[in-house]
């Protein structure tokens, strides 16, 4: 099969799981034998533009008519079976749907996160959980600034949603959720239920860990309020205040716009280790080692890319009690769930990880059971598969009589 991957790349100074899983399917269709090329634009290009293009982004987000035309060329040179979405943000915009509609060619498009029904794309806003919009209204996330803290930055994005909603409503032929909670989240912005399909990113084998445990618990990802790392913070403090000396050691990798705030906490406490950006071998490296991973967002995470490979690598994973956690992690059975936003909940579970090691340890053990039985990678390339098949066989309807244009009210733009 020929597959076009179409995704604009996330920003590089800094952990992205989307771009991480577009990679690895890429790499696992291409090892299956399939066809893939590459389409797309990276958000990084944004540094080097000038000021008169930044000034000029935010009506592309509306309206890219260069991704549309550059689309159809790349469709019309390479003849795909089926487009693979990912993300069109900030750079490709939502008019490459309709290339792929005037070239006729299906499209599957996988949701990484919620901003078909949400500015902000999170459903997060001002510390808390915010469903606003979740039944498909449009204004709050303007009226609360959503996106980036501002009004005029959530403006042009809002209007880019309710633009483009009918196209994705219409000429999407195979919706690929990545967990049933952040499914059940969008099911306000209409898109049609005979083609919605959950299935879980795809987690490359990690090969079965050889590391002896270390008495650490590890936090892998971005250093970012929803990712909950003052959470985590909190909770390491009421950990230590109950430990004494503290038996485990907590070990940070990433980086983000919390950087500086947990280096300076970090810096007084002698059981933290900060490590930084590290690679995904490094990554694998520490959570292999460490007796448990620690994944304490405080927003409901449509996956959880870190869960997973805690199990890949036979750690226990630990993390909060809401969003997608709850369908990948059998509490007490493969890791161990905390009611979200508890400081203290997390605190205890740390706690328990110290006094009860063989526990975590077999906890681990049937992570990676888990792993193998739901989130092998053979499995996951096959059901792809099967929802391309689908999207070829099943075309999207359009939004009307062949010919109709997308939107009357967006031709002078």
């Amino acid at each position: 099969m020929k597959v076009m991957l179409v995704h604009n790349r996330c920003r590089s100074d800094g952990p992205s799981g989307e771009n991480r899983v577009v990679d690895q399917e890429s790499e696992a269709l291409a090892e299956a034998g399939h066809s893939v090329i590459r389409f797309g634009r990276d958000s990084d290009e944004i540094e080097s533009w000038s000021l008169t293009q930044k000034a000029l982004l935010p009506a592309k987000l509306v309206w890219n008519r260069g991704s549309r035309h550059d689309l159809a060329a790349a469709l019309r040179e390479h003849k795909p079976d089926v487009v693979h979405l990912h993300n069109t943000f900030p750079l490709l915009g939502d008019t490459v749907l309709y290339a792929c509609r005037d070239m006729r060619v299906p499209v599957v498009a996988t949701i990484h996160n919620y901003r078909l029904g949400c500015t902000g794309g999170t459903f997060f806003r001002d510390g808390a959980l915010c469903h606003d919009c979740a039944g498909g209204a449009l204004l709050p996330g303007v009226t609360h600034g959503c996106y980036r803290g501002s009004r005029t930055a959530s403006a042009p994005l809002a209007l880019s949603i309710g633009v483009h909603r009918r196209a994705w409503r219409s000429l999407v032929s195979a919706y690929v959720f990545i967990s049933a909670s952040q499914r059940d989240l969008l099911r306000g912005v209409g898109l049609p239920e005979g083609r919605l399909f959950v299935r879980h990113n795809l987690i490359p084998r990690w090969a079965a860990p050889q590391a002896r445990r270390q008495p650490i618990v590890v936090y892998a990802g971005r250093l970012a309020e929803v990712k909950g790392v003052r959470l985590l913070m909190d909770a390491w403090d009421r950990y230590l205040s109950l430990a004494g000396d503290a038996g485990l050691r907590l070990v940070i990798a990433g980086k983000g716009p919390l950087e500086d705030e947990v280096a300076g906490w970090a810096a007084t406490r002698p059981s933290v280790e900060l490590a930084g950006f590290v690679s995904g071998e490094r990554s694998r490296e520490l959570m292999s080692a460490a007796r448990a991973v620690l994944v304490p967002s405080i927003w409901e995470e449509p996956f959880g890319l870190v869960v997973v490979e805690a199990m890949a690598a036979g750690t226990a994973p630990i993390a909060a009690q809401r969003g997608s956690f709850t369908e990948l992690i059998t509490d007490g059975v493969d890791g161990a769930l905390f009611t979200a936003a508890d400081p203290a909940a997390l605190a205890s579970v740390i706690g328990d990880v110290e006094a009860r090691p063989q526990t975590y340890e077999a906890y681990g053990q049937r992570a990676r059971e888990t792993y193998e039985h739901r989130f092998n990678p053979e499995h996951s390339i096959k059901h792809l598969l099967e929802i391309y098949n689908f999207a070829i066989s099943n075309p999207a309807p359009g939004p009307g009589k062949p010919g109709h244009d997308e939107d009357q009210s967006m031709r002078g733009i």
